[in-house]
């Protein structure tokens, strides 16, 4: 399993990380399960 470090603006994280609480709550794990599935869609729509 891989690991990255980014560096993103803190409203967007801010963002992102209430958005994954609303739909997955605050159990282990979900953070990581939403980034993949951001960098599987944003994969999908530039290999287009």
């Amino acid at each position: 399993m891989g690991r990255l470090l980014v560096v993103i603006d803190d409203e967007v994280e801010k963002a992102f990380r209430n958005m994954v609480a609303k739909i997955h709550g605050f159990k282990k794990g979900a953070l990581s399960k939403a980034v993949e599935e951001a960098i599987r869609l944003w994969l999908e729509k530039h290999s287009k």
